[in-house]
């Protein structure tokens, strides 16, 4: 009988919670996971080669995967000119937005204030709008940067930050002008990007050295650097905006930093080459997509332990999580 009502708990948890959704890059698939199980029980051909990263819509119905290509940012290979649509009540490929050229599309974001979704166009040194209604593009922001590869928008809607990995700098977005207003210097090569809940500070990954810069969005200035333990990676911040989730992959650890002092005070193994943070709506757990180990680490936030282990696909990268239930 206890068993009976575990099961029954952890099913309403998944059902009102949601799920993770995981871009498997090296088998060109969008994976469902069930965190509950701990088990990726869906894959979805995202029909083209490659994505690296995701997004559901807000209401879950949808997942839409960039198709970036088949290359690194900045190295030569394919150029990718749309993004798949996944329908994610059928868990099929719904369809595609077609930027008509090679752009490489990459990472996409919701605005939370317009619900317009927001795409990074690297090639033509843009963030592109896409209308989530009809699908269609309906505008575009220079970056006026290349590589722009990452973007991160503020919770109240207004500004956009892009991480510009060659350049090694991070682009200011004025999203209702729909212009650049700051381009800030961080190094040779930056990448990944966050902004904390309150829009004041912004984190990106310096690659030259093992440190991230700390930007403060009031003077658009970098005020201050983390020492991490390697180079950085991806990042994420907990709701309560306390802690700082960091994607070590030189080290194969993830560094959490206590943001009152701006300092790492802990060191998680996991397995090889993390990438993406992404922290569950409820604030319990951190899960780490692990690259070249093709996992998900789940991590627990109050033990600050790995809670499990999670078998996704080849090159497991981009996180997101969708809210409702997965369709089986």
């Amino acid at each position: 009988m206890r068993c009976l009502i575990l099961f029954l708990v952890m099913s309403a948890y998944a059902e009102n919670n949601g799920y993770l959704l995981v871009a498997n890059k090296g088998d060109h698939t969008v994976g469902l996971i069930d965190p509950v199980a701990g088990i990726q029980t869906v894959t979805v051909d995202a029909g083209g080669i490659t994505p690296h990263e995701l997004i559901a819509s807000p209401d879950g119905k949808f997942a839409y995967a960039p198709i970036y290509g088949n290359s690194g940012v900045g190295k030569p290979g394919t150029d990718g000119s749309r993004v798949a649509i996944i329908d994610l009540k059928t868990n099929q490929l719904a369809g595609n937005i077609d930027f008509g050229k090679g752009v490489r599309p990459h990472c996409a974001v919701f605005n939370p204030r317009t619900g317009m979704l927001y795409i990074t166009t690297e090639l033509d040194q843009t963030i592109s709008i896409v209308d989530p209604k009809s699908h269609k593009i309906v505008g575009t922001i220079p970056t006026g940067q290349k590589e722009s590869h990452m973007l991160a928008v503020s919770h109240d809607g207004h500004r956009g930050y892009t991480a510009n990995v060659g350049p090694g700098t991070v682009s200011v977005l004025d999203l209702d002008g729909r212009k650049t207003i700051a381009v800030i210097p961080i190094s040779g090569d930056t990448q990944r990007i966050s902004i904390t809940p309150d829009d004041k500070t912004v984190f990106t990954a310096d690659q030259t050295k093992p440190r991230l810069a700390v930007i403060d969005t009031a003077t658009n200035k970098v005020k201050s650097w983390i020492d991490l333990p390697a180079s950085g990676y991806g990042t994420a911040i907990t709701s309560d905006g306390k802690l700082l989730v960091v994607a070590v992959p030189g080290a194969n650890m993830v560094s959490i930093v206590d943001l009152s002092s701006m300092a790492v005070t802990k060191n998680i193994d996991v397995p090889a080459s993390p990438q993406e943070v992404l922290i569950s709506p409820d604030g319990s757990h951190a899960y780490v997509s692990c690259d070249k180990s093709g996992k998900v680490a789940q991590i627990d936030l109050a033990t600050f332990k790995v809670s499990r282990i999670i078998d996704a696909g080849k090159a497991a990268d981009g996180l997101a999580w969708a809210s409702g239930s997965i369709a089986r």
